[in-house]
């Protein structure tokens, strides 16, 4: 088997991977051609299968049933295919977020957590390559991806912050328990498949309470540190 065919053969193996199959594709619906539109498809799944490194230009457009070549013409490098992704994914992921708040704090954490949670579910393969892939981004890249990522932090202090000067919340240390909060609901990219037993929405529901249960339980209040500076 010549190496073109090996690498066709991955493809098809990967093109049956479900633990491969979501929404992700539905990021790239504006601004982009239906030929960069294929290739970011096939990127994010080679990214998430193989991880950047280890991705070639080849894979990406054999992905896309494409020449080689032919990803020059619309992206500038592999890593700034990964920009692209890594900038539209978590843009996207903020925008999630946005939206009127709850007239209660607890409501509001419950509201932005759980949309948070079933939009990392929805969009896994995405999610992955967004949380695991960043160290391959040029410096300038990072650092505007790193800013968006700031932003979305900033969005659940807010929140946590509200429920405790109304007294909703016990006194937590802020930081700690939103970089606790965070971790719970990306990790879940690691291993969400789409035709399993939880829905986004359900699993947004569950990591929603358990999140408020990390804000309004004394005894993680105890253990966090209680410091709000």
């Amino acid at each position: 088997m010549t190496p073109a065919e090996r690498s066709g053969s991955s493809h098809v193996e990967e093109a049956r991977d479900a633990r491969l199959e979501d929404e992700s594709p539905t990021l790239w619906g504006q601004g982009f051609s239906e030929v960069g539109q294929s290739m970011l498809t096939s990127a994010v799944r080679c990214f998430a299968a193989k991880g950047f490194q280890a991705t070639r230009t080849r894979d990406i457009t054999a992905g896309a049933k494409l020449s080689p070549a032919s990803l020059y013409v619309h992206f500038a490098s592999k890593e700034d295919v990964l920009f692209t992704i890594s900038r539209v994914g978590h843009e996207r992921a903020l925008a999630a977020l946005q939206g009127p708040e709850a007239p209660d704090a607890a409501a509001h954490l419950r509201s932005v957590f759980s949309r948070f949670v079933a939009w990392h579910a929805r969009h896994h393969v995405a999610g992955r390559v967004n949380q695991y892939e960043m160290f391959g981004l040029n410096p300038e890249h990072y650092a505007e991806v790193l800013g968006i990522r700031q932003q979305t932090t900033e969005v659940f202090r807010k929140a946590v912050l509200r429920g405790i000067a109304d007294g909703s919340f016990v006194q937590v240390d802020v930081n700690r328990v939103v970089r606790a909060m965070l971790s719970l609901a990306v990790d879940l990219v690691r291993w969400y498949r789409l035709d399993g037993p939880d829905s986004p929405e359900q699993l947004g529901e569950f990591y929603a309470e358990l999140a408020l249960g990390m804000v309004t339980n004394p005894a993680i209040a105890k253990a966090s540190g209680a410091s709000q500076a």
